[in-house]
Order: structure tokens, then C-alpha cells, then sequence
């Protein structure tokens, strides 16, 4: 399991210094703004990561509109879960494939919302359909289409890779997000996913404390996941993929909490 870092994608793709001052060869680069999926972009972003000998793991994508991350708002602005948005959001992801095709990721990565915990709610199968058009566009592509943990149970998770149906579909597992969510605990969720995991963020949080508001993000090691046991249980089912610490602060405290994490890792996988 090699050790790499979420890089957000900023300054027309300069930006691997971030990834290359830690020590670190690998990223999982992360797009928030569908209008940077330019040809001219993608190749300052191949020239970029080879200058600083950065390889990107996957293509985190994320799309135009609204988006609260939270209990109240986030089912109803999130993902490809409000119809309002939905087609935007699918050509958006459409978009983001192109672009991980030209720099050669392997995968797109996204929340795909608060998909309904109940199959039988009239907006699951669009929801299931909308997910389906993207990750077959990716499939034609040669690409992976991921689904990242946070806003849904991992039963959720499961039933609808069953239903979408495509055979690149896979999990970016953010053991804190399902935490932070209240949706369960990572360890346990393995049971479940463990099979379609194909990325891991190191992230680590508190559960929430009232039924408005997620958990708290907190440093590695400090939080309510077991690191040592999460990553014992991953190895027993035989990944080896990368671990993308993320950190959602910013400024020297996160530098400086990367860097501790790197150093808890280094620890647990010895």
C-alpha cells in the first residue's frame, strides 16, 4: 500500500509541489470546478506531475450547483440524487472523464449523493440510471467509476453497484466519512464492500452529536477509527492500492498534520 495525498487542482494544473514537499510519488487529484475539464489544463497537468515525478491514483470529480454538506440541505443539493440537477451533473462527470482519460487516471471519483436507503422511493431507479450513464461512459473509456462512502449506508453502497451494473464500478472508502455520516463503522462496513474497494482516503472523525450536523473532522489518530485494525482487515482482503491522506483544514496545521499522519502510517504498516 503506497502512501499519497488528495491534491486539489488549482493554478491550471501547477500544482504538484504540494504532493512532492511531503515526500510522497502518488495523488488523488481533486477537481471541484467542471469549467478547468480543458485539453489545455489536462496537458499542463501531465507536464506538471511528471516535473515533480507525481502519479495520479484517481480523478476526483465534482459538478456545477448547489452542494451543502450536511443533514438538512445535503439530500436535496448533493450528487446526482436532485433531479433538478441531475443531467448537468451526469454531462459534468462526462466532462471529467475526458479529462482523467487525457492525463491518465484510471478512475473517476464522486459522491453520488444521498442515494434513497429505501429502493422502493420513486427516486431511486433515476438516481440508479443517472449513475449507470456515467460509469458506462467511463467503461468506454477504460475507466473506473467510484463511488467515495459518506452520504449512504454501505448496504446502500452495495445494492446499487448491484443494480448499476457496469463492471468497473468501484469504492473510494473514507473510513471518517461514514463516521462523520453516522452511516457505520469502516471496519465493520469491509464485511459489506470490502470487495469493491479500490481507493482509500486516511481521514479520521468523531460521530455526530445532534441529528442536523456530521461529526467533526479530526487528526489521524485521534478520531474514532482504528487505523491499526482498519488497515490489518484491508490487507486480510488483499488490498494494495494507495492511502490518500486527507486533511479538510488548510495552512501549516494541515502541512503539519499530513506529516504526522505519514509518520503514523509509516508505523502501522511496519
Amino acid at each position: 500500500m503506497e502512501i499519497g495525498v488528495v491534491n486539489i487542482l488549482r493554478n491550471n494544473g501547477s500544482c504538484f509541489e504540494h504532493v512532492s514537499q511531503f515526500g510522497l510519488k502518488v495523488c488523488q487529484l481533486i477537481g471541484t470546478h467542471p469549467e478547468l475539464c480543458t485539453e489545455e489544463i489536462a496537458d499542463n497537468v501531465i507536464r506538471e506531475s511528471a516535473k515533480h515525478g507525481v502519479r495520479i491514483c484517481a480523478m476526483w470529480s465534482w459538478v456545477a450547483g448547489p452542494g451543502a454538506w450536511n443533514f438538512t440541505e445535503g439530500p436535496v443539493t448533493l450528487g446526482l440524487v436532485p433531479e433538478a440537477y441531475r443531467e448537468e451533473r451526469v454531462q459534468a462527470l462526462k466532462r471529467w472523464a475526458d479529462f482523467a482519460e487525457r492525463i491518465g487516471a484510471p478512475a473517476v471519483v464522486t459522491h453520488c449523493g444521498f442515494i434513497p436507503e429505501n429502493m422502493t422511493d420513486p427516486n431511486y431507479e433515476g438516481v440508479v440510471d443517472a449513475i449507470r450513464e456515467v460509469a458506462e461512459y467511463c467503461h468506454g473509456k477504460g475507466l473506473g467509476f467510484w463511488f467515495e462512502t459518506g452520504q449512504e449506508t454501505p448496504v446502500v453502497l452495495l445494492r446499487t453497484i448491484e443494480r448499476v451494473g457496469t463492471p468497473n464500478l468501484g469504492i473510494n472508502l473514507d473510513p471518517a466519512n461514514l463516521i462523520l455520516y453516522g452511516k457505520g463503522n469502516p471496519i465493520d462496513a469491509l464485511d459489506v464492500i470490502g470487495s469493491y474497494v479500490r481507493n482509500v482516503h486516511v481521514k479520521d472523525g468523531l460521530y455526530p452529536t445532534n441529528g442536523d450536523a456530521l461529526g467533526k473532522e479530526v487528526l489521524v489518530g485521534t478520531g474514532k477509527v482504528n487505523f491499526p485494525a482498519f488497515l490489518a482487515k484491508l490487507r486480510s482482503l488483499g488490498y494494495d492500492g494507495e492511502l490518500i491522506i486527507e486533511r479538510e483544514i488548510s495552512g501549516e496545521e494541515q502541512a503539519r498534520d499530513i506529516r504526522t499522519t505519514i509518520d503514523h502510517l509509516n508505523r502501522w504498516l511496519a
